[in-house]
């Protein structure tokens, strides 16, 4: 399959075994930036020893405002092999990670279908997480069943125009909501364990961005009107600008409560009943939990 690469909407067709690279900026190498027990996850996915996380290298959005930039644009990282990750994924269940999170993974999902093979005959047990900005392609989701215990999926932009010109891509919102509508065919609902941890299920997250607010409210009536009743969303309120959002009049600053505000009320307005809404707070240093690469 990476000899053709056509693993997400960009379709590339690119050569990755011969060294050939696409959108993404990916070979057929597994490139990581770093490992951790991450704490500021949601809290049935972080729990008290955190989410074991393993940020991969490269993306195939190219998001202006990415927090992450220094591995998504820059491809800061280490490249590893297949067997190294899956002895990743035993070293965090030993150190008590409530899960494997594994956040950007789309490019490599080849490698870690392969990756979870090995682990899970070397005794993984904890549920895996497939943290992902939804820029998907439906048969890519379709080869990660049983493979995938959750899937937290980010929905970005409802509108066309918003998705150009801060990621560069077209028709993001009609692959995301394919993607993950295939996502809860194969794992359902948020299912928690006895310590409120979840082993199972989608959460749907969404950033909010400032000067956007008719953009979130789109996405939540999107929600709302086409998945179950049941289903979890996740609404962060901790944008800032980062990277080149600096040069951007409408993002380059951070959601004031006017707009918190507007999008709380909505929530409670369409009936959306399970999930995470992230506090608002007044000069809040959202810096200090991007991870440092």
């Amino acid at each position: 399959m990476l000899e053709q690469c056509m693993l997400c909407p960009h379709n590339c067709k690119v050569n990755r075994n011969n060294g050939e690279i696409g959108r993404c900026n990916c070979n057929n190498k597994i490139k990581i930036a770093l490992v951790s027990l991450h704490k500021f996850e949601e809290p049935c996915i972080s729990g008290t020893n955190g989410s074991g996380t393993v940020f991969f290298s490269n993306c195939n959005l190219k998001c202006k405002f990415c927090q992450n930039y220094e591995i998504s644009h820059l491809g800061k990282g280490y490249e590893i092999t297949i067997p190294e990750l899956a002895h990743i994924f035993i070293e965090q269940q030993n150190n008590g990670a409530h899960n494997i999170n594994l956040v950007t993974p789309t490019m490599y999902v080849i490698q870690i279908i392969e990756a979870i093979k090995i682990a899970k005959e070397k005794g993984l047990k904890i549920p895996v997480i497939y943290n992902t900005n939804s820029y998907e392609n439906v048969e890519t989701i379709k080869m990660l069943k049983d493979y995938i215990d959750v899937y937290l999926p980010d929905l970005k932009y409802y509108s066309n125009d918003l998705c150009k010109k801060y990621s560069k891509v077209n028709n993001y919102f009609e692959n995301a909501t394919k993607a993950i509508i295939e996502m809860y065919k194969q794992v359902g609902a948020p299912k928690f364990d006895e310590n409120g941890m979840i082993v199972k299920g989608v959460i749907i997250r969404h950033l909010i961005l400032p000067n956007y607010i008719q953009n979130t409210k789109n996405i939540l009536k999107w929600i709302k009107e086409n998945m179950p009743n049941n289903v979890y969303v996740s609404i962060m309120a901790q944008y800032f600008p980062s990277y080149k959002a600096v040069e951007d009049d409408k993002i380059n600053r951070k959601l004031n409560k006017k707009e918190y505000d507007i999008i709380e009320n909505y929530i409670y307005l369409l009936g959306l009943e399970n999930g995470y809404l992230q506090d608002f707070v007044e000069n809040e240093n959202e810096e200090q939990y991007v991870p440092k690469f």
